[in-house]
């Protein structure tokens, strides 16, 4: 039985397999670069819809409290690049502006529009971290905790998204699967440069 896209309970999936002789061993620089720069590019779609949506809208308290955890993700991500003595992607100034703009794009269409954002970013984000915790295995138990954690919370950012009329946003198909994309790309790129 193939297993699910995702997965909105991180305890009840199967524990990963640690890891063997032969195997190929996970690239944890890559998995930090990315991670960090996947929050880093969080904080700044929140700040772009905070921007444009103020305190006006029922959502705003919402995107503040998840972009507080984001900030938190953020912060633990730097650490770890500097304990481990990982560089960070050299687009972060790409993901600098391209966030607060998909951020401040979205809330501009709507509160709706914004929730929309946040859904399919999640979305992408849980089958990325699922995808590391699975590479992980055994081999790294603190870091495969922290992204467990993490995980977990964003999940609750995707569904607070869909709870607030993520799914009501005009289009929301075609935007969500246009932004997946995008941080499919994103996702691509960090690993590497």
């Amino acid at each position: 039985m193939a297993e699910p896209e995702t997965t909105t309970h991180p305890e009840l999936r199967p524990a990963s397999p640690a890891w063997r002789p032969g195997d190929e061993r996970p690239d944890i620089h890559s998995i930090l670069r990315v991670d960090q720069a996947g929050e880093f590019g969080a904080t700044r779609i929140y700040a772009g819809q905070l921007a444009v949506l103020g305190d006006r809208h029922s959502c705003a308290r919402e995107i503040s409290k998840m972009a507080l955890q984001e900030a938190r993700h953020l912060k633990r991500f730097d650490e770890l690049l500097a304990e481990r003595g990982v560089r960070p992607t050299l687009l972060q100034p790409i993901w600098n502006v391209a966030g607060h703009a998909l951020g401040a794009a979205t809330a501009l269409i709507s509160p709706q529009a914004a929730m929309a954002c946040t859904a399919a970013v999640e979305t992408e984000i849980d089958k990325h971290y699922a995808g590391q915790l699975r590479a992980l295995g055994a081999e790294e138990p603190e870091l495969a905790a922290t992204i467990a954690e993490f995980q977990a919370e964003e999940l609750e950012h995707r569904d607070s998204a869909i709870a607030a009329g993520a799914e009501d946003t005009f289009g929301y198909p075609v935007l969500s699967a246009l932004i997946r994309a995008g941080c499919r790309a994103a996702i691509a790129l960090s690993k590497r440069i």
